[in-house]
């Protein structure tokens, strides 16, 4: 009796081994999750500057090699003029992932392809037809940039706030301080310099006076109507030419 209890035990512990081997046999394995492509630069997402350190024409666009203090980063744009060592500033583009160029029979694992780049002292953007991406605001800031057709009929100025010729006329007292603002939007530029840029206008001012250049995180459309509120700057420059009389910053955007 004795020696069937030691059989019969000695039996199912092989038979529970041999099950834990098989079990362990036939366990999947691990997947390994496959490596994420490269995310494209975030400063060239937003736009960026700095100072060429290679360049060449092909195909009828400028490629350039942009050393931004961080990193360096390939754009190209319908040809321009440029030189190794100008100073330029990139707009927001569209970012292809190991570009391959046939004409100058070279890979780039990442370039942005961008309307226009700005090269500092040039006076205007260059590149394709030597303007500013569609929609950009006016480089000087003095006068109202050619403006789509958009209705700026019954527009109520905002009960406290500023008209758009005000605040051309009160830039002095207004300068560092925060205005509100009724208008429509005539022109939109996403992502230079890492801002959006908006032209707003009322139907008030003259020539030079009509036509306001805002900033902001926000977003709108041509023909919008919104309300703004920010901080009035003047005499305002961010270099690479962009230099304005009158400006608003940061303003806070409400489509109405």
């Amino acid at each position: 009796m004795n020696k069937f209890l030691v059989f019969a035990l000695a039996g199912m512990m092989a038979l529970t081994v041999t099950g834990c081997k098989e079990q362990a046999t036939t366990a999947p394995e691990p997947k390994t999750a496959a490596p994420a492509p490269a995310a494209p630069s975030q400063a060239a997402q937003k736009g960026i500057s700095g100072s060429v350190t290679e360049t060449v024409n092909s195909g009828g666009y400028t490629y350039v090699q942009v050393d931004t203090g961080t990193e360096k980063v390939w754009a190209a744009a319908p040809e321009f003029n440029v030189q190794v060592g100008d100073s330029v500033v990139v707009p927001d583009g569209m970012a292809m992932e190991n570009y391959h160029s046939k004409t100058l029979n070279r890979d780039f694992p990442l370039v942005y392809f961008v309307p226009s780049v700005m090269v500092a002292g040039a006076g205007q953007a260059i590149g394709g037809d030597a303007k500013m991406p569609a929609g950009h605001p006016a480089m000087t800031g003095n006068g109202a940039a050619p403006a789509p057709e958009v209705d700026l009929s019954g527009i109520a100025k905002v009960e406290g706030g500023k008209s758009v010729e005000e605040i051309f006329a009160e830039q002095a007292d207004l300068s560092g301080k925060e205005v509100q603002i009724r208008g429509k939007v005539v022109k939109f530029s996403p992502q230079i310099m890492g801002k959006n840029w908006i032209h707003l206008q009322d139907g008030t001012g003259g020539e030079k006076t009509n036509d306001l250049t805002v900033t902001t995180a926000g977003t709108a459309k041509v023909g919008d109507t919104v309300l703004l509120k920010g901080v009035v700057s003047t005499n305002k420059d961010f270099g690479y030419g962009y230099k304005y009389d009158v400006i608003i910053e940061d303003a806070q955007v409400t489509v109405e």
